[in-house]
């Protein structure tokens, strides 16, 4: 028998995965990828900033140091003016936060749990989940503290290189456009934080070419995926 042969018309292009088209919407914004000015302008700069100033002010001899000294209002609200100068979390999300560790005791919780969730020696998810559950026991007035930004904001400004920020309908969105099957719990926790962990990967491996940075760029490619703020 002869060989078949697949003959395209001249005008017939591979069909674009998924990844691919992501890729180009992202440059349809952003045409440097994340070298573009644009870029740095709408998305990265601020959180580079929060990042900086989280440095200079909560590093992990500064927040060493807080701890033995016990002064935990401090840690809390040097944290939370870090943070309010983002547009990361809602607006009732801030105003819980701040509620919940306005007192000694919550800004206790919030502080020992924040310091062992960035440097603690057990395992990420141990360290994750014990966040979660620190979270979880501030005290609340009338809106709930624990969410998924709230849990995964301080992470990412603190460490950027390793952590990674969660907005939960944006990020499915996101992944469903990616093809990739985010496993999505709503009450925050290991499986649901490891699962974008894992979606930040191939983000990462897929996009070797522009060559994201840290956190920062693939959360900020994700947002532009996903929100309504980029049609």
């Amino acid at each position: 028998m002869g060989t078949l042969e697949i003959v395209k018309s001249p005008g017939q292009r591979p069909a674009e995965s998924s990844a691919e088209q992501c890729r180009r919407k992202f440059l349809r914004f952003f045409p440097r990828g994340f070298e573009d000015g644009k870029y740095f302008d709408w998305e990265r700069s601020y959180k580079l900033l929060a990042h900086q100033q989280w440095q200079q002010v909560l590093n992990r001899k500064a927040f060493q140091e807080l701890l033995k000294l016990e002064k935990f209002t401090e840690i809390a609200s040097e944290a939370i003016r870090v943070e309010s100068r983002t547009n990361l979390l809602f607006s009732f999300e801030k105003m819980a936060l701040r509620d919940a560790v306005r007192e000694r005791e919550g800004a206790e919780t919030f502080s020992r749990g924040l310091y062992d969730m960035l440097f603690g020696g057990a395992s990420p998810a141990k360290r994750f989940d014990r966040w979660c559950g620190a979270i979880e026991s501030l005290p609340r007035k009338q809106t709930r503290v624990l969410t998924h930004p709230v849990v995964t904001v301080f992470p990412f400004i603190a460490q950027p290189e390793r952590h990674i920020f969660l907005k939960p309908n944006v990020t499915r969105k996101a992944a469903a456009e990616y093809g990739f099957d985010f496993s999505y719990k709503p009450k925050p926790g290991w499986d649901t934080y490891s699962s974008l962990l894992e979606f930040a990967q191939v983000i990462k491996r897929d996009l070797a070419r522009v060559k994201p940075r840290d956190m920062i760029d693939v959360q900020s490619f994700i947002w532009v995926i996903g929100s309504e703020e980029y049609r």
